[in-house]
């Protein structure tokens, strides 16, 4: 589980309101995460994994972990919960097509359990691994997720869908009727695998609400949206973030390494894990600012150069030529006129 995963802060603020709800405040919530209201109300907010993963602790814990309560957070997770994933699920032809384009873009959902999805005919298995997950939130999250699975399925559909079966790795709570309740059917307890069971021939059935062009501009948008979250997770987003910090005196490779308690082999080999390398973060950030300082903030290609630490304005017009093709005044310029360029923030690229 990468706890450094970017995800929109919906999930937290449902979690927060079922809290509320029990009586407790937000603030005992949210702090734990280092989170404040004021930074949730943003319609843009986002917030990690491992933050939501705090709220959640937090939340157990004050209220004790009683059994269902996950159950009732999942209820809460509707389609429109999951912005522009929602809308790829739901306008998508068949629910063979809403799984296959959920899957690729699974990054966009709050689920903190690792989601697979076998196909065994005449059973379609959807697998929630907790092997990763704390002890002390386990059964929370595992349920959470689980109910939020139905919610998209009933939401989907439009109406209830019978499930094959429904089996959970922890032991019968005092109140199993609840889980039935929700699922639609007997629930197995104390099984060796969590996993949400539909019916194989379920997948061909049409999407009541299935609509071809809807549904490529927002996959085209999750994969966008996703291609932004990554760019900011991971080794990579850290590093690129401590190079933002002083662009005109970029540290070194050891430097960065040494903050971050590894040895330079260890980071050159993270960085090539996720597509990229520290020199070319170093342009990315560089190329990205370029394009800022020139274009919006006006500045000359002398006063440019020195903001991002080349000795010579020589240099830099050499180096942005490289990334863009032309040179930063013709960029400029022609970019004041509205002609659509290469952006130099995918000069230097790492993907």
């Amino acid at each position: 589980m990468d706890l450094e995963v970017v995800r929109a802060a919906t999930s937290v603020e449902l979690l927060v309101a079922l809290g509320v709800e029990h009586g407790l405040s937000a603030e005992q919530l949210l702090a734990p995460a280092g989170l404040s209201g004021r930074e949730l109300s943003a319609p843009d907010a986002e917030v990690t994994a491992g933050e939501e993963l705090a709220v959640v602790r937090a939340l157990v814990a004050a209220l004790g972990d009683p059994p269902g309560l996950g159950l009732a957070a999942g209820g809460r997770y509707h389609l429109t919960s999951y912005g522009i994933w929602g809308f790829a699920l739901i306008s998508s032809p068949t629910l063979r097509a809403a799984v296959d384009v959920g899957l690729r873009h699974l990054g966009l959902t709050y689920a903190l359990t690792e989601i697979e999805v076998v196909v065994t005919p005449p059973d379609v298995r959807i697998v929630l691994g907790d092997a990763e997950l704390p002890s002390d939130v386990r059964r929370f999250v595992v349920e959470r997720d689980a109910a939020a699975l139905r919610t998209v399925q009933r939401d989907l559909f439009g109406d209830d869908v019978a499930l094959r079966r429904v089996t959970f790795r922890a032991p019968t709570p005092p109140e199993p009727e609840v889980h039935a309740g929700v699922f639609g059917g007997p629930v197995t307890f104390g099984a060796s695998v969590n996993e949400v069971v539909i019916d194989a021939a379920a997948l061909d059935t049409p999407l009541p609400r299935a609509d071809a062009r809807t549904a490529a501009l927002a996959e085209a948008q999750c994969e966008q949206l996703l291609d932004v979250r990554l760019a900011r997770a991971g080794t990579a987003g850290a590093v690129r973030q401590r190079l933002l910090h002083d662009p005109s005196d970029p540290p070194t490779m050891a430097e960065v390494a040494a903050e971050r308690h590894v040895t330079e082999r260890t980071l050159r080999r993270q960085l090539a894990a996720e597509g990229t390398s520290f020199r070319h973060l170093i342009d990315e950030v560089r190329s990205a600012l370029a394009h800022e300082l020139l274009v919006e903030a006006g500045l000359t290609v002398d006063q440019t150069a020195r903001r991002l630490g080349f000795v010579e304005p020589a240099s830099f017009v050499h180096a942005f030529r490289r990334w863009t093709g032309t040179t930063p005044g013709a960029y400029r310029d022609l970019r004041r006129r509205g002609f659509q360029l290469r952006s130099p923030r995918h000069g230097g690229g790492v993907r």
